[in-house]
This record gives structure tokens, sequence and C-alpha cells, in this order.
């Protein structure tokens, strides 16, 4: 995961170190994946920087010296074809060490595999600060240096870090002195320094080299390759190249160049990951395409030509002789002899998007999964064996085309990306199942969504949601990574290394479940730490004294630790945190103490207890390495200065030790640490001045140990969260040396002693999918869930597990207690009817090429899907039928012969009902959104004006298609309205499709045709706004809710009852009180019924009693926007048995009028117009079904809500509008939206 636990298991890293003049300029991607196991930053974004320093004009470019460093994993092939074409002056930081692969699930760019996930490779470059930093400290005002101290005005710079050296030095009393003591050995009882084994040794003659790469194979191995070129940015390539070989852990090199040719320009080194002595070296493409060949660890070579020029490599994880070879023009290649002869597997392969079988998951080993681009220009995710990839061989697990540079296979899990034009969707394969839709809360509705890390048994993922900008949520799936549920809102981002969004996300290395984050709250970042993988989260204890013992009064929560969560992507130079899984519980990091995170005044804390308790233990930022598996702290000063000595603790960071590691200053470039096992070897890689030869620094640093450790050295630790022994479930004792002891461990010796299952309790479980944390602790359903909802692959006879709300923390390992109360309940599959059929193309579109295949896919929500029938006509003359659902999951196929329009029509059948629905297929035009505007109740034989808005508006003619009522053939317009008349009572369908070009767009309505009716509006708490995404699911789900609450108030039906709930904000909804379908009672009984509930939640809405909580703390109060009731809507027209009655009425008519007029009273708001302009769509809920949803569309050009009100009621006005609540007056159109 590109996170921030553990390291690559079985992965060597290695060091290399440039020095170059301009910086490496990034290809940009706009979607990437990183190494989801290495102890990185979680990269959210992959920008291309480029980074410049400015110079005096009077200065020489080539005098000067800016380093750049590049880190690079053995086995790990990765290579820019302009890696090496810097462009600015400047500096950055080059590496590869986790195989930083970055993956894009559309915006979403996605964080994960490694090595052991057998990605592809990257790099990023350094941040703008640090290239600075860097540059100034290797600038020309660091010209000269020797042991005598620095020359002309270099000197200057030297006196003052002399003079400050010696203010710490103990000539200055009180702080300082106490300063000294701590830095150089606070509380050390050795009066002498152990003095270290070191040997130096000097690149000599490649001072001009601008570019060096170290590499150690580690297990043993005492050889050392160091490679060095010279770039020359005139003419944009490498002209020079040097190969040093070390057989003794670096005190001496050879010079390698006769072996490997003296004319020979080098360009890369790679050594296989399963085979340290296994080493291939690429020559430069500018001179010639070869790859040299050692099996000796690089002690003779043999070169062999290559048709093409090698971008990047990737080894097996277990073959040592199988790689990939990725060219640059975007043809991978296999080679199963190590790199002599190499094999065409694909052309067109999106870089970085291939990948070796996992091992244990995939059948074949030399199986690859790759992402390749079609002749028409879409992706596709395929697989093939090495040797046997040819298109009859090639296979394609996922039925569809998918996003470029989507496709991540990591651990147990294959996730990519559908293009889609709307929202992104995102699909997830768990040990290579069939692909599922990945489900997130139903409104988090993401922009930008990142995979963190799947080597857990479950999935982290970032998402930042439609109302985020800055901050990410983060999600925990179950172990299938298809469900998804928040585990911590307005995660902070940090810009990162060239560019990169940086998730300040720490999973802590040794402890599984243990997170450290920082959360924006209230416009401050403040620093929190779960040891339950998110289920509950509490702020850092800020250190009792400072460095001088003086009292910290940090009383939380308004005052507490916060900790700088940047891992480094330079494994050779320690990030801001660091913990290592050999020591269990320490925890090394740069923070501050104070309200919130800052960046000033910044120190190092160590916690020894799993960040229980915190000590400070230096006031500057410092690199920190574990030595001895583990056991033993070495710190060295960040850099940007240069330094000759070093400190070690045996004691977890209580007392540090001075030791000196060289007689002259080094600019320290990076920090080699135990490469071998069985050796005490760190080996320092920097340079004494701009000038200067490379050195290389080899230090033995056994003799700071007295002794090897025994059993007497050694003690249990519990681990505890803040007293409480259960962490994950369980009660884990370790075994540690005892702090102090000067003894060497060699081997591994943290270990947990004893690990006893503990009683479930609640913290053991997080809410499940659907359910949402309230303040008191308990998970309660979402408003936007349906738990009845059944999977359709549950029969009868069948069990199926019915969800408490709450589901078991992954990986904890409690047992008894509460678990039953918790756990799913196992229960028999109930009959039902089928319900939300759902049919759809396989690419998602409603047009079809004549001649060609077309795939429909068929979902039914609810019902039994073994023993359903699902019946599919064509439109055509053709229809098909199947037994049950299991015979449609790949897809019905048919070929259409003619052009045209073709109404496709899907039926679900069982004893208990049946489910239809429709599709329309035909070619289209290029539309991007069309609303269906139209009533939901209308009266009866009364014309109805239905109004489809297309956007963009067109300019050229537009077609419109009409499905009105059950008909099967369209009413073809040009004009966007048309009028249509209901002759029968009960619920409709209109459908509208709209046709330019190769384009077409579809919204379906469906409308209730009653003899009369009653509505009211309603408006809600200004709350409620902000929570309001404007889109129809939202409004549906809302309209629910309020049906829900108004139902609390009344005994109204609830078939009778529907609230449409309108687009755009402020949030507006309007309620109908519809008749009883059985009018037998008569139709004045009706009319009374409707007065009296109309009453009763009239008067409920005046007095507040009905609201509804939209969330943990968010409560909505509903209300009435009418001051009276709405009349009543009435069709029926009045017969009169004389003329007088008539003028009675009419006289009575006109004087109502008059009296409204006269005392300007407020006349209610009917929902009932004779004009169509309304700018509201109404989403109905009940026994009024919602149609097909499309994407919204802006309706500026309509009138408020507000506007709307007042134009009706002085419309009612001039009607002549009489009684307020027992007018049945006819009116030709109700609620046009």
């Amino acid at each position: 995961m590109e996170t921030w636990a553990g390291s690559c298991p079985g992965l060597h890293l290695s060091l290399g170190i440039w020095v170059m003049i301009a910086a490496h300029t990034l290809q940009n991607a706009k979607a990437e994946i990183t190494c989801a196991s290495c102890p990185s930053p979680v990269q959210l974004h992959q920008e291309e920087l480029q980074l410049g320093i400015r110079t005096d004009p009077t200065e020489e470019t080539a005098n000067l010296r800016n380093i750049r460093v590049e880190f690079r994993e053995l086995g790990v092939m990765d290579q820019d074809a302009g890696m090496d074409g810097d462009r600015e002056t400047g500096v950055s930081i080059e590496y590869a060490p986790q195989i930083h692969q970055d993956f894009r699930l559309d915006e979403v760019r996605t964080l994960g595999s490694s090595q052991e996930s057998h990605g592809g490779s990257y790099k990023p470059e350094m941040d703008q600060d640090a290239a600075l930093r860097r540059a100034k400290r290797s600038g020309a005002e660091f010209a000269e240096f020797s042991e005598s101290g620095w020359a002309d005005r270099a000197g200057v710079d030297a006196g003052a870090a002399r003079d400050r050296g010696s203010m710490l030095d103990g000539h200055r009393s009180g702080r300082s002195e106490l300063r000294w003591n701590r830095e150089e050995g606070r509380g050390n009882n050795r009066q002498d320094e152990p003095k270290l084994t070191s040997s130096t040794f000097a690149l000599t003659g490649d001072s001009a080299h601008n570019h060096a790469v170290v590499y150690w194979s580690g297990q043993n191995s005492s050889v050392i390759l160091i490679l060095t070129k010279l770039y020359d940015f005139h003419i944009g390539s490498v002209t020079e190249s040097t190969l040093w070989r070390s057989t003794d852990y670096g005190s001496t090199y050879e010079r390698m160049n006769d072996k490997v040719g003296s004319k020979t320009v080098l360009s890369y080194l790679y050594v296989c990951p399963s085979n340290k002595r296994k080493i291939m070296v690429l020559t430069d493409p500018e001179f010639e395409s070869s790859v040299l060949i050692s099996t000796d660890e690089g002690a003779s070579f043999q070169k062999y030509r290559l048709s093409f020029y090698v971008l990047s490599l990737l080894f097996h994880p277990t073959e040592e002789d199988w790689a990939l070879a990725y060219s640059h023009d975007q043809k991978l290649y296999s080679s199963v002899d190590f790199g002599r002869k190499w094999l065409l597997i694909h052309e067109h392969v999106t870089p970085n998007r291939f990948y070796w079988s996992v091992a244990g998951l995939d059948k074949e080993p030399d199986l690859i999964h790759m992402e390749a681009h079609t002749p028409d220009g879409n992706v596709q995710y395929v697989t093939c064996r090495v040797q046997m990839c040819t298109e009859a061989n090639r296979n394609y697990p996922f039925p569809g085309y998918i996003d470029i540079s989507s496709l991540v296979v990591q651990d147990d899990y294959i996730f990519i990306q559908v293009p889609t034009s709307g929202r992104a969707s995102y699909y997830v394969s768990y040990k290579r199942d069939s692909f599922i839709q990945i489900k997130l809360p139903k409104y988090s509705l993401p922009k930008d969504l990142h995979i963190v890390s799947t080597d857990e048994k479950q999935v982290f993922a970032a998402v930042q949601e439609w109302n985020q900008n800055d901050t990410y949520n983060l999600y925990l799936s179950d172990t299938r990574g298809i469900y998804f549920t928040l585990a911590m809102e307005n995660v902070k981002t940090t810009r990162g290394i060239g560019g990169n969004q940086m998730l300040d996300l720490y999973e802590v290395a040794g402890i599984k479940g243990m997170l450290i984050a920082n959360k924006r709250q209230d416009n401050q970042v403040k620093t929190y730490i779960t040891y339950n993988k998110g289920r509950d989260w509490r702020l850092l204890q800020a250190p009792a004294a400072d460095l001088d013992g003086n009292d910290i009064h940090c009383i939380l929560p308004f005052c507490s630790l916060h900790l700088q969560l940047q891992t480094s992507e330079n494994p050779y130079v320690s990030g801001t945190i660091s913990t290592k899984s050999s020591a269990p519980g320490i925890i090394v990091a740069t923070g501050n103490i104070g309200p919130e995170l800052s960046y000033n005044n910044v120190g190092m804390f160590i916690s020894s207890d799993a960040g229980n308790s915190w000590t400070p233990i230096f006031e500057e930022e410092h690199n920190i390495w574990f030595l001895d598996k583990g056991g033993a702290l070495v710190a060295v000063k960040q850099p940007s200065v240069p330094t000759r000595h070093l400190w070690v603790s045996f004691d977890e960071g209580r007392q540090w030790t001075q030791h000196s590691f060289s007689s002259v200053p080094l600019f320290v470039d990076g920090v080699l640490v135990e490469a071998g096992a069985e050796n005490q070897i760190m080996t320092f890689f920097g340079h004494f001045s701009h000038r200067s030869e490379w050195q290389l620094i080899k230090i033995d640093y056994k003799s700071i140990f007295s002794r090897k450790c025994t059993e007497e050295d050694y003690q249990t630790w519990h681990l505890h969260n803040q007293g409480e022994p259960c962490v994950m479930g369980q009660k884990q004792i370790y075994m540690k040396r005892r702090p102090g002891n000067y003894c060497m461990l060699g081997k591994d010796y943290s270990r947990i002693l004893s690990a006893e299952s503990c009683i479930c309790r609640a913290h053991d479980f997080e809410c499940d999918y659907g359910y949402e944390r309230r303040n008191d602790g308990n998970c309660r359903l979402a408003f936007w869930f349906n738990p009845s909802t059944v999977s359709r692959s549950c029969s009868q006879g069948q069990n199926y597990l019915n969800s408490t709300g709450y589901r078991k923390v992954v990986l904890n390992n409690c047992t008894k207690g509460v678990k039953e109360l918790y756990t799913a309940r196992k229960q028999q599959c109930p009959n039902r009817p089928p319900k939300g059929l759902a049919l759809t193309t396989k690419d998602g579109k409603l047009t079809a090429t004549l001649g060609t295949n077309v795939t429909f896919l068929v979902h039914l929500d609810e019902g039994d899907s073994m023993r359903t029938n699902i019946q599919l006509d064509f439109g055509d003359g053709t229809a098909v039928s199947y037994s049950n659902l299991s015979w449609t999951e790949e897809g019905i196929k048919h070929n259409y012969r003619s052009a045209g329009i073709f109404r496709v029509t899907a039926l679900a059948e069982n004893t208990l009902g049946y489910d239809t629905t429709t599709l329309f297929l035909h070619v289209t035009c290029p539309v991007e959104h069309v609303q269906l505007l139209a009533p939901f109740v209308v009266i009866r034989n009364k014309e109805v004006n239905i109004t489809a808005v297309v956007s963009p508006s067109q300019s050229r003619s537009v077609t419109y298609f009409w499905w009105l009522g059950n008909s099967t053939e369209p009413v073809i317009t040009l004009d966007g309205s048309i009028s249509y008349t209901f002759n029968s009572e009960g619920m409709h369908t209109i459908t509208v499709q709209v046709s330019a070009a190769n384009t077409i767009l579809q919204d379906t309505k469906t409308i209730a045709v009653k003899e009369f009716f009653k509505s009211l509006l309603l408006s809600f708490s200004p709350n409620l706004d902000e929570f309001n995404p404007d889109i129809p699911e939202w409004r549906q789900d809302v309209g629910r809710v309020i049906k829900k609450a108004l139902l609390q108030v009344s005994d109204f039906p609830e078939e009778q009852l529907l609230v449409a709930v309108f687009p755009g904000v402020p949030t507006a909804a309007e309620l109908f009180l519809l008749p009883n379908k059985n009018q037998s009672e008569g139709k004045k009984k009706s009319e009374e019924e409707l007065e009296q509930a109309s009453g009763i939640i009239v008067g409920a809405l005046n007095q507040n009693l009905v609201d509804f909580e939209l969330k943990p703390g968010v409560r909505v109060i509903v209300y009435n926007t009418q001051l009276t009731l709405a009349p009543l809507v009435d069709s029926t027209p009045r017969h009169s048995s004389s003329a007088m009655l008539m003028l009675l009425s009419v006289v009575f008519l006109g004087l109502a009028v008059f009296l409204i007029y006269k005392f300007k009273r407020k006349i209610p708001w009917i929902n009932i117009y004779a004009e169509v302009n309304q700018e509201k769509e109404q989403e109905m809920i009940g026994s009024v079904g919602q149609g097909d949803s499309t994407p919204k569309i802006t309706l500026s050009e309509f009138t408020t809500s507000k506007e709307l009100m007042e134009k009706e009621l002085d419309a009612r006005v001039k009607r002549g509008v009489g009684n307020a609540y027992e007018s049945t007056r006819e009116i030709p159109n109700c609620t046009s939206v």
C-alpha cells in the first residue's frame, strides 16, 4: 500500500546519489498508483514540476554542483526516456524504492502496487523547498572546504557555523549548556566517546560526473556497485560513465570499465530481486542499444544487442530469469533467459500498467496482467501467458472497456474504473472472482478516490467528496473490498515531492490496526491516533516536560501533541515519522505542542509505548534510523548542513551518545544501514564540497556494543491503549531488550511472547455499510439505506446474513462477549416478487451500430434470481426467455438487422409477481443533458403541457421522441414541448428522448392522474441546504424521510400521500393528498377526508411537530409555506338547475375577490396552473414511482420558487378564487415542472 506500515518484504533497497544542474521533469500522469506496502506517503496527485534555482550571473553554471539523490530498489526496473533530460537548472530527488506506480481510477488516482504486487515503477521529484535547501548547501557559498576550515567567502559561513557550534559547546551558561549535554550525550555515564571503525574512499577521477548511483545487494554480500555518469546538458545525453565495484563492503573500489568496454556508455544498472548475483546493465541508447548481463555480482559481463530501447524493466518476484521490458514505443516484451532473448507480448500497452502473476491467486506463474489499447482507442484489461500471448490466447477478465491508467493488481484485489459520462464507477475483483461495483455511502459522490492500502485483508480508500476541496475522508472496506464505511472525515493533505498531494495518514509498523492521522476540524489541524483501525480516535497526550526538565502545561483537548506525517520516499533519509516492524511500539516523529499542527518551533519526539506517552529528544530536525534490528537508534542532523557526528541511543531515546564518523564535516546525502544481515556496517554517501570527489564512508559500528545480548538483557512489554490491555481484540506481550543495555542483538529480537484473545466489546465492532455512528456511539440506519433489500442471489430455501448494523473490525481477534449480539444473524431468504429490474447495454450507451452485436445486461435488485423467469423483447420482432437470472450474467447479445428506434422490454416474473423495464435503443444526438419537465399529478381529461429541456441548447435541429402512456410508437416533434390529455385515472409513464448527431439521451417520469386532490407547499430549516447535493436520488430519499415524518402526525393512508422535492437550493417540496382509489363511498366523503387530513397535517406543521434527522446531530424541521390550506382541486363540472343559482355563484365569487383584494389577504398557493412556466422538478415518493434519473441541468433561466409563488397568488386573485377551504373549481392543469 502506498502508505505507512512495514517495509517492502524481501526487498533490499539501494542508494543512488545524483548531482545534476537541471531537474528531471516527470511526465504528467493523470492517475497513478504507488507502492502499497512500503513506508511511503500516500500520494494523491501526481503533477509535473520543474524546479529552478537562480544563481549569480557571474557564476559559471559548470562550477555549480547541485545534489540529486536517486534511490533504486533492487529488481525494480524503471527508466524514463527523458529522465536525464533535465531542462532547467535545479535539483530534485529521484527514486524507485517501492515501485511507486501511479494508478488512476478516473480522476481517482489510486495508490498501491508494490513489487510484492508486481507492479511497474515510479520516479517522483523533490519539492521545490527541498530542492532549494540542497542547492544552498552545495552551491558557490560553500566553494572550498578543507580540514583547516572554509576558504574565501565560504570561510565566513564556516566561521559562523563554528560560532553557532561554540554556543552549543558550553561557552554559554544555562540553557545552552544543557543543550550541549543533550545533543552530545546527555546523561551519558561513559566519559570516553567510543570510537567507530571507519574508512573513506573517494571516486578519484569522477569529479566531473554529475550522476552517481550506488547498489548494495545485501543478504550477507560484500559487493557494492556504483555507476557514475556525466550528463551533458548542451547535447542532452550521457557522454561518459564509470562502473565501480567493491568486494569488501566499500573499503576499496575497482574501476570496471575495461570489463564492460572502455568506450561503452552505461545508463542504468539493475539487480535481480530473487538472485542478487544476477545483474543487468543497460547502455545509453544514444550510442547503442544493448544489455550487459552478469551472473557473478558484476565480476564479468556479457553483451547482447537489443532491437528496442528499454524504458522500464520488471523482474518476476520468484523466477530469477523472467523479466518484462517496456519500450519507448509502448510495446511490452518478455524474456525467460535473463535478457538474452526477448519476445514481443503486446503492442499499445499503457505505461506502468503491467503486472506479473500473484502467487496463490493466479494459476499460472507466467501470467501477465496488463492494460492495452484497442485500434479504435478504447482500453481493455488483458491477461495472457508470457510465451503464449497471441490474440487467440488472450483473455479479457472484465467484460467491457475500462478507463486508461486504471488497472491495478495489488495483493488479493484488482481495481478498475469503468468509463462513464456521469459519476465515476469503480469495480473490484477479490481473489480473482468476478468484478463487483464498489459500494460507497450513497451520497459520498467522490470527486477523487485513492486506494491507500490493501495489505491487511481489507481496502483503505481516501475519498474526496463532492463538498471537499483540500481534505479527504478515509473509508474502510469489508474483506472483499466491496462495502466501504467511514473511518475518519477531513483528513489533511500535504503537498509533497514533485507537487504530489500526500494524505496525512500513517500506519504504524509492527502493530496492526494502529494509525495516526491529521484531521482538519474547525479550521485547525490536529493529530489523532487509533488502535482499532479507525473505530475510535483520540488526541495525543503532550510530554509532561521539555528537554530542560521544565513542566509543560498542555491540557486535552485544548492542547496536545501534533505530528508531521510525511514519510520519506527516500529510504536513506528518514521522514518526519519513522517506525520499524522489528521494534514495535517505538515511534520517532517531528512535531509540535499546542492547539493545532504547526511547522514552526518544531522538535523531535519519541514514544516507546506505542503512542501512549511521548518524550522530546531534539530541538532540531534529525534523520533517525534503527540499528541492530531496531535495538538501537542513530541520529544525524538534516543534510542541509555538514556534520561529522552521529548520535546513538540504546534506551529508546532517553539518552544519546555522540560518535565521530569523519574528521571532516560531510554533506550527508544518504545512509545505508544494515545492508547485510550478519554485519554491523553503515555507509555514508556525500561530499565535502561541490568540487570534491564522491566520498563513501564505511562505518563498522560493532565497537559501540559491549557484548552480545543474553536472556537477562530482555524484558516483557505489554501493548496497551491508555491502560486498556486489549488491542484489536487481544492482549499482546512482546519481548524487548532492556533500555540502556549496551548489548548487540544481531537478529530480530522483538517478538510477540503471547497473544491472548479478549472478550468482545463494543469497540471491537465498526458500523456496517448503510449505518452511521451517532453521538451516543451506536450505529443507526442511514436515511438513504434500505435494509430490507436482499441480495438477488438469495434463493428460497437458502439463508442470508441480516446485518445488525455492526461488523467486526477486520483482523480483530476478540471472542464471545457481545460478538453474538453484534454479528449478522442468519435468516431464511424471504420469498419476494421481482423488484428493481434494470436493463442496460454493456457499454452503457443507448446507441448501436447497424450490423454489430449489442449486449444487454439485466439487473434485479430484489427477488429470487434462481426462480425468476427473465424475458427480453428486443423490439424488432424477436424475443428470448431464460428460466432464471443466472443465464444472463454474461449479458444477452443481439444483432439488429435494420436501423431505427427499438423498444427493448425486459420482464422478470415469478409466482409472487413481476417487474418490467424498458429501454429505447437507437442512434442519437450529441446532447449532454435532457430533463423532462412534467407534472406529477394531473386532472383527468384535462390537457397537460410537457417540456423537455436540453443542455446545452442546440443551434441546429434536435429531434424529440415522445412515448406517452403505454404506446409502443413515439410521437416525433422538433419542438421541446407537447400537450397531452390523459383519459383514465391511474399511473401513466412518459418517456422522452432527444436525438442529435450520434448522441441520444432519455428521461422518464411517472404521472398520477386523478379526479381531484389537495396539495401543500413545504419548506425546511436552512441546515438542510448544507447537505443538498442537488441530485435526483437525494431528493427521492429525502422525500421518503419527509413522508415518514408526516405519517407520524397523521393516520392518513401511506399510499395516498406523495412528497415531491424540488431541485435547487433552498430546498422546497410539495405534499400531495390523493383520494382513495375506491370512491364507492362517495366523492363528497372523500373530499371531506382530504380536508380533515390536510387540517391535521397543517396543524402539525405550524406547531413544528414534523422533523427528521438527516445525519448525527443534524435535525431538520419541516414548515408549511402556506398560511391557509390549499383548496381542493377538482375536475368535475358543476351542473346547475337554474340560472339563478349560477348568478348567485358568480356574485359570491366576485364578492370574495373584492374582499381579498381589499384587505390584502394572503391567498394559499394552489398547485394548479393554466400555463407551464414552473422551474421545479418534483421527486415523487410512494405509489408514484420515480423514473430513470438523468443528469441534472441548470435551471437558472426559470423563475425561482418565491417568484413563482408570488405570480401564482396574483393569478389566483385575478381568476377569482373563492372559498379557500371548499373550492372545487375546475382547473385545466396542475403543478407543471
